[in-house]
């Protein structure tokens, strides 16, 4: 999977329109010498709430799909306990958030799995590299996962070869996941978090769900109670690997009426397929590749598929969260349109609380770089527990930077102090380096019109 890490950088816009003066005082200090990185507790679990119907057809598609939409002749899983080593350089954050997610995978999937040390063989080798040397082998990607590899020189040595053919597992044995070191806690976090999951169970993507991991959107960025299930429907007595879809889709409504009775009850509401000329507008949109004119022609595109087949849901509404991210800058009024739009959509859905949040930082970063203080503050205080709940700590962080500039506009600045230290300790585990950080609430901070020469230092609302 290719995961996008461009949380903050759509302020970048709107930052570079105001150019600000360098904070002083105690918010230089706090950004010379940063607290001490913060760290999520523990998930908050929801289980789905989709009719099992519906729950049923997505695990088939995406069990039996690649990503690039090649079909997959069986069903395969690892069959018996599966084992975890780590290879490569691992910073401080990765061990205990991979101890975390197989206590999770244990707990939530059932899944017989345990973490070995470096020099046993395992069923799924971690190996990290650096960001540069993964994206020469495979550009534009974050991290991936590799069918019967045995780590990177394994990989290097099969990568054009029938060994990494998905399409020719019968049954999982060996798997090798590969991913950057030098990137921030988080992305580490996100990348342990979709490639395992896809080590073990499903290898596409659907982009109608809202509820997912596998979903390429990337707003969600840890494991949901609905990957939960799919996992647990995966390793259940009932299913083996080498089975093929007609024999799983039989099975499979008996394995989630026991795992998941809730969804019996539950009317479907089946959604059109996606077509694959939206998800190459799309993909066109938010690749590096083409100009920045032509990948906001693909987004106005999307938006045009997506209405076109009545999708009145989360791909409507990721299609114009596009549209605004690329129209910053050039056409201010669209993107705001686009964004207001794309919120009402998610705002209709309880299970989009955390894509309807990363509308909201625009509009709160609109908002702000606008005078309207008391409006950015709001809207950060109605979605920041969505997102804490959801585990980004780079929203969050972003967010509550936000809120910090809100309140400093206010005349608060005592709450300022307090939040922008908090905050700065989401960012270090959300952005990584201490440059970074300082850069992102550099950028933040360009947004308050406090901050810009010559502007006066009264209180605004």
């Amino acid at each position: 999977m290719i995961r996008a890490a461009a949380t903050a950088l759509i302020l970048l816009a709107l930052a570079a329109c105001a150019p600000a003066a360098p904070p002083q005082g105690r918010a230089q200090t706090e950004l010379t010498a940063l607290p001490p990185m913060k760290m999520f507790a523990g998930p908050t679990i929801r289980r789905p709430s989709r009719s099992n119907a519906d729950i049923a057809s997505d695990f088939l598609d995406l069990s039996f799909a690649l990503e690039s939409g090649r079909p997959l002749p069986v069903f395969t899983r690892f069959e018996g306990p599966v084992t975890i080593r780590v290879l490569g350089t691992t910073p401080p954050s990765m061990l205990p958030d991979l101890d975390r997610l197989i206590a999770r995978l244990r707990r939530e999937a059932g899944i017989d799995i345990r973490r070995v040390t470096p020099d046993s063989m395992a069923s799924i080798t971690i190996e990290t590299i650096t960001r540069a040397e993964l994206q020469r082998a495979v550009p534009q990607a974050a991290c991936f996962v590799v069918p019967r590899v045995t780590g990177w020189a394994d990989f290097r040595r099969n990568r054009r070869t029938a060994v990494t053919d998905w399409t020719t597992l019968v049954e999982r044995e060996r798997m090798a996941i590969f991913i950057p070191s030098d990137v921030a806690p988080q992305e580490i976090r996100d990348c342990l978090h979709e490639e395992v999951a896809q080590a073990l169970g499903p290898l596409n993507d659907l982009y109608h769900l809202t509820d997912s991991v596998f979903n390429d959107d990337n707003f969600h960025t840890v494991l949901t109670g609905f990957d939960m299930l799919v996992l647990r429907a995966t390793y259940a007595d009932d299913l083996r690997s080498g089975m093929d879809r007609d024999t799983v889709a039989r099975r499979l409504p008996m394995v989630l009426a026991r795992l998941n009775p809730a969804g019996l009850v539950r009317p479907s509401q089946a959604r059109p397929p996606t077509s694959r000329a939206w998800i190459d507008a799309i993909e066109v949109a938010l690749g590096p590749r083409a100009s920045l004119s032509r990948r906001q022609e693909s987004a106005k595109r999307a938006v045009t598929l997506a209405r076109a087949g009545n999708w009145n849901d989360n791909r409507l509404a990721f299609s114009l969260f596009a549209l605004g991210r690329l129209s910053l800058g050039r056409e201010g009024d669209l993107a705001l349109a686009s964004f207001l739009q794309a919120g009402a959509i998610y705002a209709d859905n309880p299970d989009t609380q955390v894509h309807e949040a990363h509308i909201a930082m625009q509009l709160a970063a609109f908002a702000l770089s606008s005078g309207q203080a008391q409006v950015a503050l709001d809207i950060v205080d109605r979605h920041a527990g969505a997102v804490a709940e959801a585990e980004n700590a780079a929203l969050l962080a972003t967010l509550l930077l936000v809120k910090v500039e809100a309140l400093d506009l206010l005349g608060r600045s005592a709450e300022a102090a307090s939040l922008r230290r908090d905050s700065l300790g989401w960012a270090r585990y959300g952005f990584g380096s201490d440059a970074e950080v300082r850069k992102r609430a550099a950028e933040i901070a360009a947004l308050n019109p406090r901050r810009r020469p010559g502007a006066n230092r009264r209180g605004a609302t």
